[in-house]
C-alpha cells in the first residue's frame, strides 16, 4: 500500500499562484511515477501532470502547459505541482496519485493506470 497525502491548496486570485505537495509513504517511492489530476464540480476528472520514476519523463494536460510545473523529490518521497498564472477555470480538487512502475518508461497520462490516490486538495481561483 501507498498512502499519499496532498498539502497546499487554498484561495489565491487569478494570476497568483500556489505549490501543491503530495507526500508518500508505505512502499518506494522511486518506483512509482506519479501524477496530478483534478475534477471540478460537475465535470468529469481532468489529467494535469505526471512524472515518471526517474523524473526524466513529463506530461502535461494541454490546458496547463507553459503554466504549471511537476517535480519530485525522491529522497523526500513528494511530488509536486507548482502552479502559476492561476485562471478561474483551474478551480477544482487536485488529486496526486501513484502508478508501480518497474521500469522507467514514460508517465501514464490516464487515470485508470494509477494504482493509489490522495484524498485530495481544493484549490479556488477567484476572478
Amino acid at each position: 500500500q501507498v498512502q499519499l497525502v496532498e498539502s497546499g491548496g487554498g484561495l489565491v486570485q487569478a494570476g497568483g499562484s500556489l505549490r501543491l505537495s503530495c507526500a508518500a509513504s508505505g512502499r518506494t517511492f522511486s518506483n512509482y511515477a506519479m501524477g496530478w489530476f483534478r475534477q471540478a464540480p460537475g465535470k468529469e476528472r481532468e489529467f494535469v501532470a505526471a512524472i515518471n520514476r526517474s523524473g526524466g519523463n513529463i506530461e502535461y494536460g494541454d490546458s496547463v502547459k507553459g503554466r504549471f510545473t511537476i517535480s519530485r523529490d525522491n529522497v523526500k518521497n513528494t511530488v509536486y505541482l507548482q502552479m502559476n498564472s492561476l485562471k478561474p477555470e483551474d478551480t477544482a480538487v487536485y488529486y496526486c496519485a501513484a502508478d508501480f512502475s518497474p521500469f522507467s518508461g514514460p508517465a501514464s497520462t490516464k487515470s485508470g493506470m494509477y494504482d493509489y490516490w490522495g484524498q485530495g486538495t481544493q484549490v479556488t481561483v477567484s476572478s
